[in-house]
């Protein structure tokens, strides 16, 4: 929808892919959708969850066997963003490298992204 012809919409580390596969076949999904919704400090949060289809409307990125579907409403938002997965000490999870984010809370839980008044 808003992709650019020859370009995926996100780009995924090898440590993301191998972890959403590791996952999709652990639990039998056909993938990850991923997506944006109003929360949080910041004013807007993630959202990620296992789905068994496709939604027509979804963009579908494949990458090294993971596929992630990004929500419609959520592609203008994550466009150029890389996901990648963080194994840590005491915790363990996707991060989002997302060139349209303005600010973020102190916790990494939500977000803002830039929107046009921003470049004046």
């Amino acid at each position: 929808m808003f992709g650019i012809p020859g370009k995926q919409a996100v780009t995924l580390t090898p440590a993301a892919a191998s972890q959403i596969t590791r996952l999709m076949a652990k639990n039998d999904h056909s993938g990850l959708r991923i997506g944006v919704k109003k929360g949080g400090c910041a004013g807007m949060e993630y959202t990620m969850e296992y789905v068994q289809a496709t939604d027509p409307n979804d963009e579908v990125v494949e990458q090294d066997g993971a596929r992630v579907m990004i929500a419609p409403m959520a592609q203008m938002f994550l466009f150029g963003t890389e996901i990648d997965y963080e194994t840590g000490l005491l915790e363990s999870g996707f991060k989002f490298n997302n060139p349209n984010v303005s600010e973020a809370c102190g916790c990494g839980e939500s977000i803002k992204f830039n929107t046009p008044d921003d470049a004046s």
